[in-house]
């Protein structure tokens, strides 16, 4: 019997997330799953996908004096994230990094 699309995605999604964290080929990593190559590298893409077609909501806010940030926050920038979570991002930081944390917090929320 298939999966259902969203039941797919979070199965995959999964698969993806350990296959990256395993440190492993993708062709070893299936080997040992018992799941086809091509089909983790097509969830793979699509993620990438959806990850960078997404838009966010931004707003300017000035910073609050008084906050111990508050010298940071003019060259920083703060994500809001779902469930009230914020991220404060400073210059220099390792895109590739963030994107794989905002991948993790985005599919806990």
């Amino acid at each position: 019997m298939r999966e259902r699309g969203a039941e797919a995605a979070t199965r995959w999604r999964g698969l993806v997330s350990e296959q990256v964290e395993s440190g492993k080929s993708v062709a070893a990593f299936c080997r040992e799953r018992g799941v086809p190559a091509s089909q983790l590298f097509s969830w793979k893409k699509r993620f990438q996908q959806a990850e960078s077609a997404k838009f966010i909501e931004a707003a300017v806010v000035p910073a609050m004096e008084n906050t111990p940030l508050a010298a940071t926050r003019g060259r920083a920038i703060e994500v809001r994230l779902k469930g009230d979570r914020t991220l404060i991002i400073e210059p220099g930081f390792d895109a590739r990094h963030l994107r794989a944390l905002l991948m993790v917090l985005e599919s806990e929320a």
